[in-house]
């Protein structure tokens, strides 16, 4: 007996086994995917992880189905890290599978019902329901579940499937497609028999009535002549001004022979730079440093200034894995920053540059995913968000994880909630390769690694070119409202800099950290806030669609012109977003382009790219946006940078807020001045006394870093502290609240360190579900894995409770 040990695309803990014959025993190698069936009638794509011969004790293993793949597309190394990212981030590892696979390589059956042909139906007898899909199964021969769901309108359609299928109307058929298709672009030449002098006489003679052809044909000629490369029909259809049909019309007469060739999608035409990479008398002895700091360590921390031209440095390190033939991976905490970066990367390697984030399409992941694969050149270096940590790497040198201290390198949802930071050094440490960490202001974790050894430091602190930093004004609101110097959300101060920046021909950047028009609507007679009716929060006003959104489900509903509890008409808005932001400046300056950037008009695949693209390009003159703006772009011409409320950020509740604080501020200030000019930031705020944005004005990251870890220490925080929250969410409030009650009662009984809660966080419902957290800080001196141990035994055993059986439990492991 044979058996082969899978993962499954589905929460699940634990491996499964499955008998393969003697012939597939010797076939498959670990890392092939499998069509496996599970449960009751569905097909999954597992993967191979072990071959074995000993038979499971507890269940009869099945048979596979079939083997997808003739070689191995996930690697060891990969499998190995699938299984270190289940166990410490406490999640299943079919999780991890799922997440780490692009959707086109996972197949899942799709259900699809077919008539019964044999069968005679009596139409009367059957339901509305029932003959609506019998009927809609006359029209085409077969459904999937999906269109059953659209025909009907009603989420719950199996009963309706299973009587049908119980009177022999229906028969069930699972399916397994395949999604993936090679893009085939359509290539013509010129018939054999036309190739030589007689046969060129021959075709001119043919074709001496019909002048659209024989236009083609010529235009084929001098298209053959200037490009000497294969003519694609798209292309031969765009220079000789024709239609698609004509160029058919040749080949129907056998003048033009068509062909096929399978191409990437993805592709880089473009010249690379010839000249050499200077690195200026201060990067060139960072780099130096970071050379000596590798020799010794595996992780090294950059720590430069805003615009002390780090990426030239990351360019420098690339190239030195380069010439040994390995792979370089370049993380990024945004999809928006990989625009500017692919352009400048390509400059110096051509195409050895690929890109992998979610953004892609899924035949673009695929590719991207074999070309890693199979070492190709086109992906010597990877450029990506979270998900390109997932890919195949056979040789990775190093790896460079840009603006490490960024928060969206943290994924929350869904599971595995890993950070990539730490999820990358874990990997590196596989392929016995390094990691390089750079940024402007690091996170307190990573900055204690450094300062007791752990990690290597480097640090880079004047600016590329001798640039200034920018000059930090303070705008005290309090003051400027009470001496009525405010228009709008702008202070004096503020409008004088932008007409001053604007006359110059520079540009300007506006931070707000909230998208829409006004966070709050509220009627000014009851007092009454218009709530999500599924989330405990209000709603926000979109003035462009004229609608309330919530921002956590997406519910909408159009803008009341009155209020819904005592139906006046005197509502008025509270809080400012982006949006009013871009209003408010289109009547101070009417003649400024003005443009915006945020997660409403980003949307799409190259949202990002247009802003960015007219920004660099001096077609908006005024930018305003949340923090995608803070990240490490880059404009020469960028003058000014308003903050327009800094405090916002200050008084959110969670104990990073003030290095948060510090972090986005000093981030969005390094965007100004960054060529010869220096540049200047104004930052509005309430309270201008306040030690962090003090700390900002004098970009002092040390004191933030020292006033901050004296607290950590205190209140038993990170980097002292690990802390692990355990999410619970029920629709039943009080189900809720007795079943978080048992879980931190044996909690805080079995572990012998603080365990916190069951509170209630800020916003305690979403999507209709009632939320609470249980919060455990693990002190340094305690062994990290049996605790883990012991909290994943309490939620397993908390899950067994019949009454506790609906309650949902997520686990955040180092949720920061």
């Amino acid at each position: 007996m044979f058996f082969v040990e899978v993962i499954l695309p589905l929460a699940l803990a634990k491996t499964f086994t499955y008998q393969v014959s003697e012939s597939e025993f010797l076939f498959i190698k670990k890392g092939m995917r499998l069509a496996v069936p599970f449960g009751k009638s569905k097909i999954y794509t597992a993967i191979a992880v072990e071959l074995h011969q000993n038979e499971p004790v507890l269940y009869q293993a099945k048979e596979i189905h079939q083997i997808l793949d003739h070689e191995p597309i996930v690697t060891p190394i990969q499998i190995e890290h699938w299984f270190w990212m289940a166990n410490y981030y406490m999640c299943s590892i079919g999780d991890v599978y799922k997440n780490a696979m692009p959707n086109a390589l996972l197949l899942e059956s799709e259900t699809v019902v077919t008539a019964q042909l044999s069968t005679f139906v009596n139409e009367i007898e059957l339901s509305d329901q029932e003959y609506l899909v019998y009927q809609a199964l006359q029209q085409q021969s077969s459904l999937k579940i999906e269109d059953i769901i659209a025909i009907l309108n009603k989420k719950n359609v199996f009963p309706i499937i299973h009587k049908m299928i119980d009177k022999n109307i229906l028969v069930l058929q699972e399916e397994i497609s395949e999604s993936y298709k090679p893009k085939l672009v359509r290539y013509i030449r010129l018939h054999p028999q036309y190739n030589s002098q007689e046969g060129l006489t021959l075709l001119l003679e043919l074709l001496k009535n019909a002048t659209k052809q024989k236009e083609i044909v010529l235009h084929y000629f001098q298209l053959n002549a200037i490009e000497k490369k294969p003519i694609s029909v798209k292309k031969l259809v765009e220079s000789a001004k024709v239609t698609a049909a004509t160029v058919k019309a040749l080949v129907d007469k056998e003048v033009f022979e068509e062909y096929y060739v399978q191409q990437d999608r993805v592709t880089y035409s473009g010249d690379v730079a010839s000249k050499e990479l200077q690195l200026s008398a201060s990067q060139q002895a960072a780099f130096d440093a970071l050379q000596n700091q590798f020799s010794q360590k595996n992780v090294c921390l950059l720590h430069g200034v805003t615009a002390s031209g780090k990426t030239e440095i990351y360019i420098k390190w690339i190239e030195t894995f380069l010439e040994k033939g390995m792979q370089v991976l370049y993380l990024l905490p945004e999809i928006a920053l990989t625009t500017q970066l692919v352009g400048r990367l390509r400059l110096h390697f051509g195409d050895k540059v690929a890109v992998f984030h979610s953004k892609y399409n899924n035949n673009e992941r695929v590719e991207v995913w074999q070309q890693v694969l199979n070492n190709s050149e086109k992906a010597q270096i990877v450029i990506g968000a979270r998900s390109a940590l997932f890919l195949p790497f056979q040789q990775l040198g190093g790896i460079i994880i840009d603006e490490e201290h960024e928060q969206t390198f943290k994924q929350t949802d869904p599971a595995p909630r890993f950070h990539t930071r730490d999820a990358a050094i874990v990997l590196a440490n596989f392929h016995k390769s390094k990691v390089l960490l750079g940024s402007a202001t690091p996170s307190l974790e990573t900055y204690y690694n450094a300062q007791t050894a752990k990690f290597g430091l480097v640090i880079l602190n004047e600016r590329f070119g001798y640039a200034k930093m920018p000059v930090i004004m303070l705008v005290d609101l309090k003051d400027n409202y009470f001496r009525k110097q405010m228009k709008g959300h702008f202070s004096g101060a503020l409008i004088q800099e932008i007409s001053a920046t604007l006359s110059l021909g520079e540009q300007v950047i506006l931070f707000q950290n909230r998208r829409g028009f006004s966070p709050v609507v509220e009627c000014m007679t009851c007092g009454h806030i218009p709530q999500c009716p599924q989330c405990d929060v209000s709603l926000t006003y979109h003035k462009y669609k004229s609608q309330l959104r919530c921002h956590y489900c997406g519910f909408a509903i159009g803008k009341p012109t009155n209020c819904h509890s005592c139906s006046s008409i005197d509502l008025t808005t509270k809080g400012f977003g982006t949006e009013q932001i871009e209003l408010e400046l289109l009547s101070l300056f009417p003649s400024a382009k003005i443009g915006r950037m945020d997660q409403d008009t980003t949307r799409g695949k190259y949202g990002f790219e247009k802003i960015i693209d007219s920004f660099k390009n001096q077609e908006i003159d005024i930018l305003v946006g949340t923090q995608m703006l803070a990240k490490g772009l880059d404009f020469d011409k960028v003058s000014l940078v308003g903050i327009m409320n800094a405090d916002t950020m200050l008084y959110h509740p969670d104990f990073r807020a003030f290095e948060r604080s510090f972090q986005m501020m000093t981030q969005v200030a390094g965007r100004a001045g960054r060529a010869e000019k220096q540049g200047k930031v104004i930052i509005q705020t309430y309270n201008p006394l306040h030690n962090t944005i003090q700390q900002v004005t004098r970009n002092d990251y040390e004191g933030m870093y020292k006033e901050q870890l004296y607290d950590r220490q205190i209140y038993k925080y990170p980097p002292y502290y690990r802390l692990i929250k355990i999410t619970l969410k029920h629709r039943d409030f009080d189900k809720l609240k007795e079943g978080a009650l048992w879980l931190y009662q044996v909690m805080s009984q079995s572990l012998d360190m603080p365990v916190l809660g069951p509170e209630e966080p800020a916003i305690n419902r979403i999507r209709n579900e009632y939320i609470r957290t249980i919060m455990i800080k693990i002190p340094q001196n305690k062994p990290i894995g049996s605790t883990k141990k012991t909290i994943q035994k309490i939620v397993n055993s908390f899950e067994a409770v019949v009454q506790f059986r609906t309650i949902r439990v997520g686990v955040n492991v180092d949720f920061y």
